[in-house]
């Protein structure tokens, strides 16, 4: 839904007719036809290659589950009529879980399987993008947003998780198709498909809501003043539309905006986050040095407000020139709100969120390489661009998102029937005790709430750790433990809104109970988790057990 003015495909003029311009990307030098034909093969088959490749790298990763994949495939595992009480406690909309649960009620659960919708998704942007582009720019804008999609470490990122972004980017991409058409010829088809899609965009990822907003605001402006006014306002209707298929599911978001929000998460910063989300949609989110982000601000400039007169020369026109300006306004203006309004409600806001708007990012630098009147320019262009973020593919695809295995592998190997496993934060749980064994006989509690490991409970969270004393709450597991089993700790220093509540988790169970091993995991993930063993009273001195006489469980 990121384009609302995307036109109709119009005739390429000929090499040189207009100002000398060439616009065959794959064309180095005009040549005659019997000379030109090998270069165009050997620019589709490379084109053909890179899109194998791209299509192989969304399929591959070697991570295990991390928090947030393994708590979306808990909730997705759920019966549907406890769907909307679960995401009532976790915070997200409700369709990526459905279309979650019926395909995992196809493949199974295990890793590969559950992320490969979202694999699945990525792929089928692919064509969709080659069809927005061509539309935008012809056949040079769709080759090239064809290969910076294929090749973007941030679309290969989200097709190799187990969430619901790379279903956003479909759904952007298949609304600002629709919209196009609509726009084109008016008629209720075509207006029922936008309607229906920007409910699915907005059923997806609440984000959606601030493009949906620029998107129109943009058709507003049209409707009121532009040259085709009955086709922009088809156009407000079918998104109202829309808004009416969302209202349902209202009361949901409106308690999860009161009670649940994100107390994991910072703030938007202005301008800056602004920046810095461009620089992750960019080269994801490996520090990759300004070189990319600059030269994609370039080229987007020139998208917007430069015209090739010539092979290596530009006219600049600080109105901007079509289609690249409205495509820009509503991309760079829904994320310009979204930040905004975290700023001013305190609401977390995060890169990944910035998926709505990643497909209007990547046109509008499509559309910055096609602005280059020379064919070798347009090509070196893309060849840095896509090379520069193919970069980050090789770690997204080998580097390991969580402790969880590690942890779970010692789990699985010393924790006896009967043990305690206490997870501090909570947020730790879902991804361990996914790889544990249902019958291994351990009990599994979380802090603070001392739920059960597979789900999160974010209603009033930070309220809820204020209220969790952590002596107490250290008590009880010696308490569930008693004197005979061991107790585990899985925990992780540093988490916004516990401060030092685990560290100090540790330390009251270390008054009570030696630590036995404090097991070395490597922290190579944002998780850090550490896992600390307690033995039982039995293997204590005298004088260890008086210590502790006045204790629960000693």
């Amino acid at each position: 839904m990121t384009s609302p003015a995307i036109p109709a495909p119009t005739p390429t003029p000929a090499p040189g007719v207009e100002s000398g311009v060439d616009t065959d990307l794959t064309r180095l030098e005009p040549t005659p036809v019997e000379t030109g034909r090998p270069v165009r093969w050997g620019a589709t088959l490379t084109v053909a290659v890179v899109i194998a490749c791209g299509v192989v790298a969304r399929f591959v990763a070697a991570s295990h589950l991390w928090l947030d994949e393994a708590l979306t495939v808990n909730i997705a595992r759920l019966p549907l009529r406890s769907l909307t009480g679960a995401l009532r406690h976790d915070g997200s909309p409700p369709l990526y879980y459905v279309a979650l649960h019926f395909w995992m009620r196809l493949f199974g659960t295990g890793t590969i399987a559950v992320r490969a919708l979202s694999g699945v998704c990525s792929v089928a942007c692919l064509p969709l993008a080659w069809r927005v582009g061509r539309r935008l720019g012809g056949r040079t804008v769709a080759v090239a947003v064809l290969v910076l999609l294929a090749l973007s470490p941030f679309a290969v990122q989200y097709a190799t998780e187990a969430r619901m972004y790379s279903l956003t980017m479909l759904l952007v991409l298949a609304g600002g198709l629709a919209l196009a058409n609509l726009l084109e010829r008016p008629t209720p088809g075509r207006g029922a498909a936008v309607a229906l899609l920007t409910a699915a965009l907005l059923l997806t990822h609440y984000y959606a809501l601030y493009t949906v907003a620029a998107v129109g605001a943009v058709l507003l402006w049209h409707a009121w003043r532009g040259e085709e006014r009955a086709a922009a306002r088809w156009a407000v209707v079918s998104l109202a539309a829309g808004g009416l298929l969302f209202l349902p599911w209202m009361p949901v978001l409106l308690y999860q905006s009161a009670h649940t929000g994100a107390p994991w998460g910072a703030t938007g910063r202005g301008l800056r986050t602004v920046i810095d989300t461009l620089g992750v949609l960019v080269s994801g989110y490996r520090d990759a040095g300004p070189v990319p982000l600059l030269l994609v601000e370039g080229l987007i400039a020139l998208a917007v407000f430069g015209r090739a007169v010539g092979r290596r020369r530009f006219e600049i026109d600080l109105i901007g020139r079509e289609p690249a300006r409205t495509l820009a306004l509503v991309t760079f203006g829904g994320l310009l709100l979204a930040v905004g309004v975290s700023r001013l409600t305190g609401d977390a806001y995060a890169p990944r969120y910035a998926s709505v708007v990643f497909p209007g990012v990547m046109l509008l630098v499509a559309l910055g390489v096609a602005s280059f009147g020379d064919a070798r320019l347009r090509l070196t262009a893309l060849v840095v661009v896509a090379a520069l973020g193919s970069i980050g593919l090789r770690p997204i695809m080998q580097y390991e998102r969580t402790q969880a295995a590690s942890v779970a592998r010692h789990l699985r190997a010393d924790a006896q029937p009967g043990d305690v496993v206490a997870y501090c934060p909570d947020q730790l749980a879902p991804s361990v005790s996914r790889l544990l064994p249902a019958d291994a006989g351990l009990t599994q509690l979380t802090y603070p709430k001392a739920d059960p490991p597979q789900f999160v409970n974010w209603v009033d969270y930070a309220q809820t750790i204020r209220h969790t004393p952590v002596p107490s709450f250290a008590s009880m597991l010696l308490s569930r433990a008693g004197p005979a089993h061991n107790l585990w700790l899985v925990w992780s220093p540093g988490y916004k809104s516990l401060g030092r509540r685990c560290e100090q988790l540790a330390a009251a169970l270390g008054t009570y109970r030696v630590p036995g091993d404090d097991v070395r995991v490597r922290w190579s993930s944002p998780e850090h988790m550490g896992l600390i063993r307690f033995d039982p009273l039995s293997q204590y001195s005298g004088a260890i057990s008086r210590r502790c006489r006045t204790a629960p469980g000693c």
